[in-house]
């Protein structure tokens, strides 16, 4: 969900690392060395540590291995890095979910961004914005909320639909994603895993860019710059993730978003083939699974359109 575009909005990955680095500097203020300027030293200590909270907020919870070997780090630094975030309050632990028997040997240890750490990524929340809808849901209902996040959303789908028209259909969710991040939400598509991967997606990060497709594809955005409001009025989420089926024109399911607690906004995309294939009866029945599973898995935030 997208309210105000701002100026300084992140044009690519290096200008995003140069304002990591500031904020990951104005998190912890620097101390001036003796001709009151840093050492060439620290600058690059900063860098870095910048790196990989960026790279944290991109994969989502994630281990010191994983992020080690994505920024050709040896244990031992990274180990420092994620020791200084955590002085910090810029990422936090958790443990691995564990799918079957690990054997012996403690579990997994994930490294997850905090509110702290997205707020030093330029992700701010507006208070005003919560008691303003507070005060529209008290006074309307819950309905003037949704004709609310629905208009806030038709500039967004305005705008992303004049470029998605212009796009062939199989390249549509990658532009999708182009422009959510053109707009600061570090987005990403991907293939979607395979079932036999599902268990092992939150360690490995996402699938192959260049994976095939069949079942579907997953649209993932790092950042969402409304994600307090959206924990208390999940119908901005909502709202953007009809926009996103008909943007597309197929069947999408929200399957986890930043405001429920999860490290990544993901949305499934249905998979073209499938949608050409999919007579209205199973259709609906797909509906209705769905639909059930969120109803037993409550904390997934899926939504189906």
């Amino acid at each position: 969900m997208k309210y105000v575009r701002t100026a300084d909005t992140e044009r690519g990955a290096a200008a995003h690392d140069a304002g990591a680095s500031g904020a990951v500097r104005a998190a912890r203020p620097a101390r001036p060395g003796p001709a009151g300027e840093l050492s060439a030293q620290g600058h690059a200590e900063r860098s870095t540590r910048a790196r990989v909270a960026r790279l944290i907020l991109e994969l989502g919870p994630s281990t010191a291995a994983v992020i080690g070997g994505r920024l050709g780090l040896t244990p031992a630094a990274i180990r420092r890095h994620l020791d200084n975030l955590l002085a910090e309050g810029l990422i936090e632990t958790r443990t691995a979910r564990t799918y079957a028997s690990r054997g012996r040997g403690r579990p997994a240890r994930l490294f997850v961004i905090t509110d702290a750490g997205r707020s030093a990524f330029e992700h701010t929340y507006d208070d005003l914005a919560t008691s303003a809808l507070r005060f529209l849901a008290e006074e309307a209902g819950p309905a003037a909320v949704e004709k609310f996040a629905r208009h806030q959303v038709s500039e967004l789908e305005r705008r992303y639909g004049a470029v998605l028209a212009e796009t062939a259909p199989a390249d549509r969710v990658r532009a999708l994603a182009d422009a959510l991040s053109a707009d600061g939400y570090a987005a990403s598509a991907y293939a979607a895993p395979a079932a036999g991967e599902a268990a092992s997606s939150v360690q490995a990060g996402p699938a192959d860019p260049a994976s095939p497709a069949a079942g579907g594809e997953q649209l993932c955005q790092h950042h969402c710059p409304v994600a307090h409001v959206a924990a208390e009025f999940p119908q901005l989420c909502e709202a953007e993730t009809e926009a996103f089926g008909r943007l597309l024109g197929r069947p999408v399911q929200r399957l986890a978003t930043i405001a429920h607690g999860d490290g990544i906004c993901t949305t499934h995309v249905t998979g073209r083939s499938l949608v050409g294939e999919m007579p209205a009866q199973d259709s609906a029945r797909a509906e209705g699974s769905a639909r059930a599973h969120d109803e037993t898995h409550p904390g997934s935030g899926g939504l189906f359109i």
